[in-house]
């Protein structure tokens, strides 16, 4: 029993501060995540939950640096009856949350380590059942555990790991997450990740006479029911699959990915930030060594208006607003493009000279 005790402590803290790290370092996608929660539970259970999508972003700091706290105290030993009362009741809200994902099919990844690990909504659901084993064992067990440290180390440690883990999601915040888990980081050459690897192969299972069959290649024979099919090398998939870019009728995604592109991301409109609105009117001004294009989800009357408002003069483009979040965590972000290559990447708050562009190709 000693050993499956401090198993769980330690499996449990490890788990809690990997999986806190992880959304402090994204705090934006965490956010973007827990919105995507509010509405469905909105449309779902209770308007009431559509309240929360303005504080998002609070929530999902306080949420991730909660993880990370809550690991670190349960290493050490700190104030174990409402440290394990706290862990309990979040595995059982997070069991429930996954659990309605995976059977209701609501949302099909739960965030639950950012875009470091993906999983499906029943892998999320069977993680946090082995998680409720685990802090089950924590919260029957709690009275027994020795804390590690003197009481004022403790609370040294808690209160320095709460500081530092906040501080960093506040500057991830204002800047970009420090390590970048999506297709569009900086390196990645976007028209191969939009390709598969490999052929997919598929599974087909099929029924027939009352009995079930698998195939490698759909069947040509008569009397085959189709039930179902599964991709058997998921990992050949296309990493990139809705990046679509169009104006009008018209479909500029190929011509994105020819030359050098300096793209000013705006999400929406009516969420932009203008706090550094004179720098990205810089950027719009045609520059020999790049093309400078706009990308935005909004629609063609509320782009039109916000860029004559801010005197963007530079030719812009639509895409899926979902995509736009996932190329750059910043509203408006700039991203710099060559030949489908991602060379750099900027929150607003660090929009770059026209020079720095330059420099930067340059040493390419």
């Amino acid at each position: 029993m000693k050993i499956i005790k401090e198993f769980a402590r330690y499996a449990v803290g490890a788990l809690f501060i990997f999986s806190g790290a992880i959304k402090v370092n994204d705090p934006v996608g965490t956010a973007i995540k827990l919105e995507e929660y509010f509405q469905v539970f909105a449309s779902d259970i209770a308007p009431f939950f559509e309240w929360f999508v303005p504080a998002a972003l609070f929530l999902s700091v306080v949420l991730s640096v909660l993880e990370v706290v809550l690991g670190v105290a349960l290493i050490i030993g700190y104030r174990m009856k409402i440290t394990s009362w706290i862990l309990l009741a979040m595995i059982v809200f997070f069991t429930f949350l996954t659990f309605y994902s995976a059977y209701f099919n609501k949302v099909t990844d739960c965030g639950c380590f950012g875009d470091a690990i993906k999983l499906t909504p029943w892998q999320s659901f069977y993680k946090d059942i082995i998680l409720l084993v685990l802090i089950g064992v924590v919260f029957w067990k709690k009275d027994s555990y020795k804390p590690m440290l003197s009481p004022m180390l403790s609370e040294v440690k808690v209160i320095g790991t709460t500081v530092f883990f906040t501080a960093l999601a506040i500057y991830a915040i204002l800047h970009l997450p420090f390590i970048d888990f999506r297709a569009y980081k900086i390196g990645n050459h976007l028209p191969s990740l939009m390709q598969n690897s490999e052929p997919l192969k598929y599974l087909y299972i099929m029924e027939k006479d009352g009995e079930t069959y698998e195939f490698e290649t759909y069947p040509s024979d008569g009397g085959y029911e189709y039930v179902d099919s599964k991709l058997m090398n998921p990992d050949a998939a296309a990493k990139i699959t809705d990046l679509n870019v169009w104006e009008g009728d018209n479909d500029y995604t190929n011509e994105l990915m020819n030359g050098t592109k300096l793209l000013i991301i705006v999400h929406q409109v009516e969420k932009t930030s203008l706090d550094e609105i004179d720098r990205l009117r810089n950027l719009t001004i045609q520059n020999p060594r790049f093309e400078t294009w706009m990308l935005t989800s909004s629609g063609y009357d509320k782009f039109e208006s916000f860029r004559h408002k801010n005197q963007l003069a530079a030719p812009y483009f639509f895409a899926d607003a979902t995509v736009l979040k996932t190329m750059v965590r910043s509203n408006p972000g700039v991203l710099l493009l060559q030949d489908g290559t991602v060379l750099a990447k900027w929150h607003y708050n660090d929009t770059p000279l026209a020079d720095n562009v330059i420099e930067i190709l340059n040493q390419q």
